[in-house]
């Protein structure tokens, strides 16, 4: 936080942003007249008198909410100088299946993590709402599964592994293709179809990749089977790599996922086998759906996990004890992250009928708010949502002015330095040959 230099401005200062302050001057002030937002914000200076009284309500607040079993800072009464760049959090027991122990409940996160966090979140949220309202713009065809309301599964899972790492999940795959690497511009490049997207514009919503992960992949299911393949392989090169394998509580009970736990635990390949459980498959709920929704206890011969997917630190930590798990020879391991989509099962699915926002919460924000907004920077989370606004606006913007590909594209990049071939039956009236 930058405070004024001068004394007289700072004495200006604290007496115009103290909280009490402003609401005596809102009091007192003609009718029609009002404080604005912008006019508070603009001012950065603290009324050190209020600003303990406000500390001491919060601590009071967290800790009542740690009595209800959510997410809460370990916070007592502190001064100024207590507020470090690095804090430590109370995270939700998990629940385990199989394991003598489990992921940590106490787990440090620095200021420079927390915002990172946050970046990446709002970035995903940001870019899934556009893609929303370009779907119903009718400038996004075809199909398209939104991930928002997910975002911490996809950014607890990735602060836990490496980048070498591997990762493989369904057609709900727009975050994941962002935090492997892929940018937002070729992100909605490739949704609207244009020649810049990811894909080139030939995959769409479920088909994107970048290095080291292997897609969205739109039949249900069907790559838990090639994520353990992807982990074989990890396995006999021998390069302690491990593969991060996706799936939905709706394919949870397709049987090539049990035909998958089983050669996994034999082979005891390095896998993380991940149930995104939603709590709906399409528009069916999962009580509705499954005679036992305890996904994390499905794999039987497997040990498992069940963690709060709305909870970035515990889906980190829960993911960082898995990688562990996996690393260490032991085979395969399930996880069950808890967590709640924002839309319908598609964008052809308004999901106005089931799906129920308000007693969904953010457990993060406020309380990076509460432990890092007092250092160097209070206006650290503003600054990062204009940022990623104008990123959303500048990539949308490209993504409806590209172009699109040529048809004598069409079959290009079928095959990788494979020597070209004759493509039978793509039109009557021409011969087209795929080119590497």
């Amino acid at each position: 936080m930058c405070f004024s230099q001068t004394p007289e401005k700072k004495r200006w200062q604290q007496r115009w942003f103290c909280r009490y302050c402003r609401q005596r001057r809102r009091r007192a002030a003609p009718e029609g007249q009002r404080l604005t937002e912008g006019r508070i914000c603009a001012v950065q200076g603290l009324c050190w008198a209020s600003l303990g009284k406000m500390l001491t309500n919060i601590s009071n607040v967290l800790r009542a909410c740690a009595q209800r079993n959510v997410t809460a800072a370990v916070v007592s009464a502190r001064t100024y100088a207590d507020f470090t760049n690095e804090a430590t959090f109370e995270i939700k027991k998990c629940d385990t299946f199989k394991l003598d122990e489990g992921p940590a409940t106490q787990v440090v996160m620095t200021r420079d993590e927390g915002l990172q966090y946050y970046r990446t979140m709002q970035t995903m949220r940001r870019m899934e709402l556009k893609a929303d309202q370009l779907y119903k713009q009718k400038i996004i065809r075809g199909f398209c599964h939104l991930y928002d309301g997910q975002e911490a599964c996809a950014v607890g899972i990735e602060a836990a592994i490496n980048l070498s790492d591997h990762l493989i999940t369904a057609y709900r795959a727009h975050g994941y293709t962002y935090t492997r690497g892929g940018t937002v511009k070729k992100i909605m490049a490739e949704l609207t179809g244009r020649r810049g997207g990811i894909a080139k514009g030939k995959g769409g919503s479920m088909h994107m990749y970048c290095k080291h992960f292997y897609g969205g992949n739109g039949i249900v299911g069907a790559q838990v089977p090639l994520g353990a393949g992807v982990a074989l392989a990890c396995k006999y090169q021998g390069n302690s790599e491990l593969c991060v394998c996706l799936y939905g509580d709706g394919a949870a009970n397709q049987g090539q996922i049990f035909e998958t736990y089983n050669m996994a635990a034999l082979w005891k390949l390095p896998v993380i086998f991940i149930c995104e459980n939603n709590g709906y498959g399409m528009g069916t709920s999962v009580e509705r759906a499954a005679a036992s929704t305890d996904y994390f206890k499905r794999g039987e011969f497997i040990p498992g996990v069940r963690v709060d997917g709305m909870d970035v630190l515990c889906v980190r930590e829960a993911s960082r004890f898995a990688a562990d798990y996996c690393r260490s020879g032991k085979g395969p391991i399930l996880m069950e992250l808890q967590t709640y989509r924002y839309h319908g099962h598609s964008m052809s699915d308004p999901g106005v009928r089931y799906t129920i926002i308000a007693p969904v919460l953010c457990k993060f924000a406020f309380l990076l708010q509460l432990k890092f907004a007092l250092t160097d920077c209070f206006c650290s989370f503003l600054e990062i949502d204009v940022e990623v606004r104008k990123e959303i606006e500048d990539a949308a913007q490209f993504a409806t002015t590209d172009p699109e590909p040529p048809l004598e594209d069409l079959c290009n990049h079928i095959f990788h330095n494979n020597p070209p071939l004759e493509v039978r039956g793509t039109n009557p009236w021409s011969k087209l040959k795929s080119v590497s």
